[in-house]
């Protein structure tokens, strides 16, 4: 549910925090909570193996893609948003960008401009990996 404890409390490992008035450009790659209040010019990519946890708060901004298991947006971002585990878009929360989930939650205001794919509980959103295609086998010349 928006707002739920699992997500107020972070998971486990440090936290980071982009302070309001800070703005970071460059990529920046964390594990652990990175907490947006002011605004990254780049984008926001987990450890691949972490329970990681990106809050972009009501007055926070991201301009580029978020790849995280757990996001939470009540600011805004502009790029495309993978949640390999759970993605809660708050009241005040607006994606410019498609957005990939396992598992979503959209409170009344919040607004997505751009395609929602649902992607299996666990699958490579968060590292932006698609299943590969097998080539097909071409047919056995005589």
């Amino acid at each position: 549910m928006l707002g739920s404890k699992k997500f107020t409390s972070g998971v486990a490992g440090g936290t980071t925090l982009i302070a309001e008035e800070v703005t970071v450009v460059g990529d920046i790659h964390f594990s652990g909570n990175l907490d947006v209040e002011g605004l990254v010019q780049g984008s926001i990519l987990a450890r691949p193996d972490s329970e990681a946890l990106v809050r972009v708060v009501a007055k926070g901004r991201v301009e580029g893609e978020i790849r995280a298991p757990n996001v939470v947006i009540n600011g805004s971002v502009t790029g495309d948003v993978h949640s390999s585990r759970q993605l809660e878009l708050a009241p005040k929360g607006r994606v410019t960008g498609n957005v990939y989930y396992a598992l979503v939650e959209m409170a009344a205001g919040a607004e997505v401009n751009g395609s929602l794919t649902h992607v299996a509980d666990g699958a490579d959103a968060a590292q932006g990996q698609e299943s590969p295609e097998q080539p097909e086998t071409p047919p056995a010349e005589d």
